[in-house]
């Protein structure tokens, strides 16, 4: 299992951190999903075989919250 860490456009609301979340639990390949709402930072778990840095990537911006940097941690 591979980690990351997406750091987000801030967060202007506490729902936003159900939105992430739910939508990146949805995701096959996605293990755990922690927003930390004050610091704007998204952690991931997930499989690489099954989902990239990009995908995910690709979907935080559909939801919205374009990604400023992201890495493997």
């Amino acid at each position: 299992m591979s980690k990351a860490v997406f750091s987000l456009e801030p967060l202007t609301c506490p729902s936003c951190i159900k939105k992430i979340e739910k939508a990146l639990l949805g995701t096959p390949g996605v293990e755990e999903a922690k927003v930390l709402f004050h610091s704007g930072k998204v952690r991931i778990a997930f499989q690489e075989q099954h989902v990239s840095l990009d995908e995910l990537s690709d979907l935080l911006h559909r939801l919205g919250y374009p990604v400023l940097t992201m890495k493997l941690s």
